[in-house]
């Protein structure tokens, strides 16, 4: 125990020290403590409005199983099993294994690996969002107060175990994630599909909604069905712990046992998993390590020769081989996919989907120098001008949305047969030029962004991890590049407003093409040359703080 509460401690030291090293992370994490605050509040309220639907069960559509709560005990059971889901593969995505408190940092204390995997594990306990999840889900008993004073109590309980299922899952996945998968091209495919994946599995209701396909399903039967899949997850480690307060209420104390046991069983499971991972990847660790010998000079050889060519050429590379951006490159066609399914015959819908490809393209670019990382030296010692550097990076990025656009906009005009309608294809063309124009305006502003508003990225070779300060900065950031590029479509929002308040929109909206076009390239432009002088002027600060994001990978 003496272990564990030294890592906890090391935990919020290192928490300290960051704040009082940075100052936009200590802006970050106060912009976090008031997003938990306000969690908590929200969460409140919802409770106290939740506790109304306790009527709702003996009269809807839902079977009474559990009286006047059915229809709560449903939603509260899915609802949490899906929220540990999702706790589970954000931390495995965006949040990762932390670069300070990684068990590889401990290698040289010699510690035992059930001690360490237990302090690690506290100390992920401690974190403002796990506190933030148990205040909030404590805060959830409000919805329970016409139940009994053996579910309010149970409720509280159930709070801490249920945020404690959540952190064994994540410290699952990690581990699993980072000791079992080691090639880079493993790392690679295994990244994109967990991404991919995730962001298909949160769809998945929308599509079941939006295309119909509950719509023939009679309400007492789709009750029978929520009840159901409810009672099936309550006996799964995601929504165990949910089901507590219920099994509480109903004075079953046969099935709150069996429901402790399968958290118990999980927990075990998970520890036990966990402590495997550190012994294998401690013994293993190089073993499978291979030489890989390049042919020919690659993309090098066929890109323009000159400085901006070869900015292009080493982007290019690096973009084949780095899994932390490959998987940007996947989302158009996932984006078309979604919208297809939840078209229901409006092609306009499918057309939309390339607004949303062009509008996220770029992403990644808004913080392109943390991901060329220490190889940008070689740039600034080589005497590489900014301007060179952005038309080298522009030349990349803007070619893979050209590609992705005009091959997705054949497709879709193909699949939808608007082709064949002048009227519905020319409606396309001019969404295809708003999902063109989004790519440029991002583009041009993320050549800026990227200058100034940098944060730290996991390794190429660890793409699970976190290094120090990244999760809070990846909270923010990217909302400038987001919100940014709308407002730099601005010029062309002034000409719809006036084309539709003088009421011929309806017969003009082809004069938004080229208009729109217009305003792209020329925020492509306008932000490729202030880009290039910005990181001129910032050009030595940009070095040291890259070094710095380096130190934080190992």
């Amino acid at each position: 125990m003496t272990t564990a509460l030294t890592l906890i401690r090391l935990r919020w030291s290192l928490t300290w020290a960051t704040l009082k090293k940075s100052v936009w992370q200590t802006v970050a994490y106060v912009v976090a403590m008031i997003t938990a605050v306000a969690t908590v509040i929200i969460t409140g309220m919802a409770a106290w409005g939740a506790g109304g639907l306790d009527g709702a069960g003996a009269s809807g559509p839902l079977p009474a199983d559990y009286g006047h709560f059915a229809v709560l005990r449903a939603l509260v059971v899915i609802f949490g099993s899906m929220l540990t889901v999702t706790v589970a593969f954000i931390q495995l995505m965006l949040i990762g294994e932390g670069s300070t408190m990684s068990p590889r940092k401990f290698a040289l204390y010699g510690l035992p690996d059930r001690q360490l995997q237990f302090g690690l594990l506290l100390a992920g306990m401690s974190g403002l969002p796990a506190i933030t999840g148990m205040l909030s889900l404590m805060v959830w008993t409000l919805a329970y107060r016409h139940m009994g004073g053996a579910a309010v109590v149970t409720s509280l309980v159930a709070a801490a175990l249920a945020v404690f299922t959540m952190m064994s899952l994540s410290k699952l996945l990690i581990s699993l994630a980072t000791t079992l998968v080691t090639s880079s091209r493993g790392k690679n495919l295994f990244y994109i599909v967990v991404v991919l994946g995730f962001i298909a599995l949160c769809q998945l209701p929308n599509i079941m909604v939006n295309s119909g396909m509950l719509e023939h399903i009679a309400p007492n039967d789709r009750g029978q069905m929520i009840a159901a899949f409810a009672t099936i997850l309550a006996w799964t480690p995601f929504g165990a712990a949910f089901q507590l307060p219920f099994d509480a209420a109903a004075a079953n104390g046969l099935a709150l046992l069996g429901h402790l046991a399968v958290l118990a069983v999980t927990w075990v499971v998970c520890f036990a998993a966990c402590t495997w991972c550190f012994r294998h990847e401690r013994l293993t660790t190089g073993a499978g390590a291979k030489t890989v010998t390049a042919k020919g000079i690659g993309a090098f050889g066929w890109m323009p020769d000159s400085v901006p060519g070869a900015v292009a050429a080493r982007l290019f590379t690096y973009l084949k081989r780095d899994p932390r951006q490959g998987m940007i490159f996947l989302m158009p066609i996932l984006f078309v996919v979604v919208f297809a399914f939840q078209a229901r015959g409006e092609s306009a819908i499918v057309w939309v989907s390339l607004i949303w490809t062009g509008w996220m393209l770029s992403i990644a670019e808004s913080n392109g120098l943390a991901y060329d990382g220490r190889g940008f030296t070689m740039e600034a010692i080589s005497g590489v001008r900014g301007l060179q550097n952005r038309i080298g990076r522009v030349l990349v990025y803007l070619g893979i949305a050209l590609v992705y656009l005009v091959a997705l906009g054949v497709g879709i005009a193909i699949f939808t047969g608007d082709w064949a309608h002048p009227v519905r294809l020319l409606f396309g063309i001019l969404l295809w030029s708003i999902g063109l124009a989004c790519a440029c305006c991002g583009l041009g502003l993320a050549e800026i962004t990227s200058c100034v508003f940098m944060y730290p990225v996991p390794s190429l070779d660890k793409p699970f991890s976190s290094p120090q300060g990244r999760a809070m900065a990846q909270g923010f950031f990217p909302f400038i590049y987001l919100f940014g590029t709308i407002l730099l479509l601005l010029p062309t929002g002034i000409v719809a407003i006036v084309l539709t308040v003088t009421g011929v929109i309806d017969t003009m909206f082809w004069v938004l093409i080229p208009i729109v076009l217009v305003n792209g390239a020329g925020m492509l432009a306008l932000g490729t040359w202030l880009g290039g002088k910005l990181l001129d002027a910032r050009m030595l600060s940009v070095v040291s703080t890259l070094d710095s994001f380096a130190s934080l990978q190992h």
